[in-house]
């Protein structure tokens, strides 16, 4: 597949998922309108199951989030520290498809404080407020 059709690739993707967000967002802004109203309806949707769909949609859109911010920090920072950046993670890449299940602790604890490393210079003087 060529770079072309790979981004052609994600960017449908990122409009197909954007658009069934909206979607959720609707369905979900009008199940909670008509909720007060209707004691079925409210009973059903305070249920186990929809409260456990709704906390993982929530997660992960919390890590996409985080991830995004990440991507478009290091995407948009022409600056010297930014190309650094590019080039760790494009290295880290490669010593994630080495390391096997097997790998050492060391060898694991080493990469998790590479990725702490590199977050940690991600933020610069563009931290995020909390």
């Amino acid at each position: 597949m060529g770079r072309e059709d790979y981004l052609e690739e994600i960017h449908v993707r990122i409009l197909r998922v954007t658009e069934d967000l909206r979607a959720i967002q609707r369905q979900l802004n009008c199940a909670a309108m008509e909720a007060p109203s209707d004691p079925e309806l409210m009973e059903a949707l305070s249920q186990l199951p929809e409260m456990d769909a709704l906390q993982m949609l929530k997660s992960s859109l919390d890590q996409m989030r985080h991830f995004l911010w990440f991507y478009m920090q290091v995407m948009t920072n022409e600056s010297e520290s930014g190309e650094r950046l590019r080039q760790s993670i494009r290295q880290k890449v490669s010593a994630d498809a080495m390391l096997s299940p097997e790998a050492s602790f060391l060898e694991k604890f080493k990469n998790a404080s590479d990725t702490a490393l590199l977050r940690y210079l991600s933020d610069g003087k563009h931290r995020k407020p909390n």
